[in-house]
C-alpha cells in the first residue's frame, strides 16, 4: 500500500450524469518533531514542531528541518532520528532526534527566525536580516555556467519521476540535480517547505552538503521561506515552475542565488544573477 496516497468513495458529475467512483487522494497526517540533548547522563527531550506532512521520509524530514533552522550543522550532530514508541495522548507520527551531546543547543535561546506562511506580517529587511545571522560560510566555489538547454530540461526530467503526483495531483515536489541535469534527488510533500527538508535532510544524511554544486527545482513558485532554506543549505541555483514572491527575490539577490521563475516548455524568467 502507497502509504503517500489513499482512496476514497466519491460521486463525480461528467457529461450531465451523476455517478460514484472512487480516487486517489494525497495523505496529509501530523508529524512532532522532538530533540533529545544534553550531555550524557543529564539528557532532556523538547517538543520543536508540529508540521503537516505526507508520510514518508520522516527522519530526513526532521534532519532537514533541523537543518535548515539552524540547530544543527551537519551529520555529527545526529545520533539517531527514528519514530519513537506510542506514549498515551501521543500519536504515532512523533519523531525523536538524538543530538550529540556536544553539540550546545539551549531551548531557552531558541527562537524561530523563519517565517512559513504568507500572512506572518514579517517584511523586507528584518526577515532578510534574521535569516542572515543563522546562514553558514560560503565555500569560495564558483558555480558553473548553465546551458538554457539544461534549465529547460529539469521539468520534465522532474515530473517523469513523480509518481504519486501523476495519481492524485495533490503533492509539492523538490528536485536536486548535478550541473549537467541528472537528477540526483526527489522529495514529495503535500506542503513545499516539507519537500525541501526531506530533500536537505537526505543530501546532509549522505554527507553532500553544502550543496553549492547543485540546481534545486521546485514544482510550484518560490517563497521566502524556501530561498532560506536552498540558502542554509548552500545552494546557489534555484529554478521554480511557478512565480517567486518579492521577498523571495530579495532572498536571493542578498544571499547571491540565482533565481528563475515561470520556467515552463520554452521560457523562463531570470530574477536574480545571471546565466
Amino acid at each position: 500500500m502507497n502509504e503517500k496516497q489513499q482512496h476514497i468513495d466519491l460521486q463525480r458529475f461528467e457529461n450531465g450524469q451523476l455517478t460514484k467512483t472512487t480516487d486517489a487522494v494525497s495523505v496529509e497526517e501530523p508529524l512532532e518533531i522532538r530533540v533529545e540533548y544534553g550531555p550524557e547522563g543529564s539528557r532532556n527531550t523538547q517538543s520543536l514542531s508540529i508540521t503537516m506532512r505526507t508520510p514518508g521520509n520522516d527522519e530526513e524530514l526532521a534532519v532537514g528541518f533541523l537543518f535548515t533552522e539552524g540547530i544543527i550543522h551537519n551529520k555529527k550532530d545526529v545520533l539517531s532520528a527514528k519514530h519513537a514508541q506510542t506514549l498515551p495522548g501521543i500519536s504515532s507520527n512523533y519523531i525523536l532526534v538524538s543530538l550529540s551531546p556536544d553539540l550546545q543547543f539551549n531551548p531557552s535561546q531558541l527562537q524561530r527566525n523563519f517565517y512559513t506562511t504568507s500572512s506572518c506580517g514579517v517584511c523586507g529587511k528584518s526577515s532578510l536580516d534574521s535569516v542572515k545571522t543563522q546562514m553558514p560560510e560560503k565555500s569560495g566555489k564558483k558555480f558553473q555556467k548553465l546551458s538554457p538547454e539544461v534549465i529547460l530540461s529539469l521539468p520534465k526530467t522532474l515530473r517523469e519521476q513523480q509518481q504519486t503526483f501523476e495519481t492524485t495531483g495533490g503533492l509539492h515536489a523538490s528536485g536536486l540535480f548535478d550541473t549537467e541535469g541528472h537528477l540526483l534527488y526527489l522529495r514529495e510533500d503535500v506542503g513545499r517547505h516539507n519537500a525541501l527538508d526531506k530533500l536537505i535532510g537526505r543530501a546532509l544524511m549522505d554527507e553532500k552538503t553544502p550543496l553549492d554544486e547543485h540546481i534545486l527545482l521546485l514544482s510550484g513558485r518560490a517563497s521566502f521561506e524556501l530561498m532560506q532554506k536552498a540558502g542554509m543549505a548552500g545552494i546557489s541555483f534555484v529554478c521554480a515552475v511557478g512565480a517567486p514572491s518579492s521577498l523571495a527575490v530579495a532572498c536571493a539577490q542578498e544571499f547571491g542565488i540565482t533565481l528563475i521563475g515561470f520556467l515552463r516548455e520554452n521560457r523562463f524568467n531570470v530574477y536574480s544573477g545571471s546565466l
